[in-house]
């Protein structure tokens, strides 16, 4: 009999304190919709090819391109295969010139 009214007691507990959490859809938007900027424009970062990558540069290119986040990548680098709309690449040569723009 008493495992029947511990068992009572915290249903009753869960059902009271499941009300008080409390999602809107209105709060459950993405990222990218908060910031304003859901895809990168690489051709608006193309002035940097021909140029020695640098963290100033990689800002400049990330800023123009409306990118969330940019990377340098050098020719043997290791990079996930994970495409993500809101990311500037600059992928460069050995020399750390960067030879290619793109989004992904």
């Amino acid at each position: 009999m008493p495992w029947k009214l511990a068992s009572l007691s915290t249903l009753l507990a869960v059902a009271l304190l499941s009300g008080c959490s409390s999602t809107s859809e209105s709060t459950l938007e993405p990222a990218a919709a908060e910031t304003g900027h859901d895809r990168c424009e690489a051709k608006s970062a193309e002035f940097a090819i021909g140029k020695k990558a640098s963290p100033e540069l990689l800002e400049q290119a990330r800023t123009r391109a409306g990118a969330q986040i940019a990377r340098i990548l050098k020719p043997n680098d290791m990079v996930t295969l994970e495409y993500r709309s809101d990311r500037l690449n600059l992928n460069t040569d050995a020399n750390l010139v960067i030879n290619r723009v793109n989004c992904g």
